[in-house]
């Protein structure tokens, strides 16, 4: 969700602050709800590192949780495991999934590099609770998504400062990123979803911007596509916190699921 370079910044130590971005709400390096191409960590080829971050999205029926968990290798490949638990607010109860990713840098450097830094991901998703996605009628109560994602740092770009652009193309059953179960009586394949990620750095630590993710309806609930407007601040690579509005808006036949999203994450090692 914030990607951001200061030429002036001291790399010794790996990238440049800010490069890594955040981690997602399914535990992929890159923005808030948006998997980028950047890897989690600041590890140049030649280091390994470890980052971490809790997230939550209050709605006005539901609360998201997640948990995440990430390790860079080398500058190339990324592991990461996550958690999210999914309040039912309005109704009572919690939904939880577990969710394994991984993504390989393909090509390029966000900044280095005249065309975009591409990677390819997965993240395999298991459901814990699986009773409402099969009142629902989710075919699956387990599921993978694939995806590839192309990353830019423009610096300078507008009116002096850095900007920042992605898109994601994700190929998926999931209902609700699966915690309504994957696939259902209206459509049962994979489908090819877009999503994508705009944004500027104000400053060295402060970034805005905004982002969009388009989703499948399998279960025929009307499931709606998602957007963010985020404004992050990164002060070291050990810390980062990110507020943004988020409309999610109608989930599980619940319309007007908007609220604010808060994620705080940085780098262990």
């Amino acid at each position: 969700m914030t990607l951001g370079v200061s030429p002036a910044v001291d790399a010794a130590d790996g990238k440049l602050i800010a490069t890594a971005g955040l981690i997602q709400v399914e535990g992929s390096g890159g923005g808030g709800i948006v998997p980028w191409a950047t890897l989690a960590g600041y590890d140049t080829q030649e280091q390994t590192s470890a980052s971490a971050g809790v997230t939550q999205v209050n709605l006005r029926d539901y609360r998201l949780t997640t948990y995440a968990a990430a390790v860079s290798f080398y500058d190339r490949i990324e592991v990461g495991v996550a958690q999210q638990r999914f309040d039912l607010k309005s109704l009572g109860g919690e939904i939880k999934q577990d969710i394994f990713s991984a993504k390989y840098r393909v090509y390029g450097d966000v900044i280095y590099t005249s065309l975009p830094q591409i990677s390819v991901g997965v993240q395999h998703k298991r459901l814990k609770d699986e009773a409402i996605a099969n009142l629902l009628g989710a075919s699956d109560t387990t599921g993978t998504d694939f995806f590839v994602a192309a990353t830019k740092v423009h610096l300078g770009a507008i009116a002096g400062y850095n900007a920042i652009w992605n898109v994601t193309a994700r190929a998926t059953k999931a209902n609700e990123m699966g915690l309504l179960g994957f696939g259902g009586a209206d459509n049962d394949d994979y489908e090819l979803m877009l999503e994508a990620s705009v944004g500027m750095l104000l400053s060295r630590n402060i970034a805005v911007g905004m982002e969009y993710r388009t989703k499948p309806d399998n279960l025929g609930l009307g499931e709606s596509h998602w957007r963010d407007y985020f404004i992050s601040y990164i002060p070291t690579k050990q810390f980062n916190v990110t507020l943004a509005w988020a409309d999610l808006g109608k989930i599980a036949g619940a319309p007007e699921q908007r609220g604010l999203y808060v994620s705080l994450s940085g780098q262990l090692w």
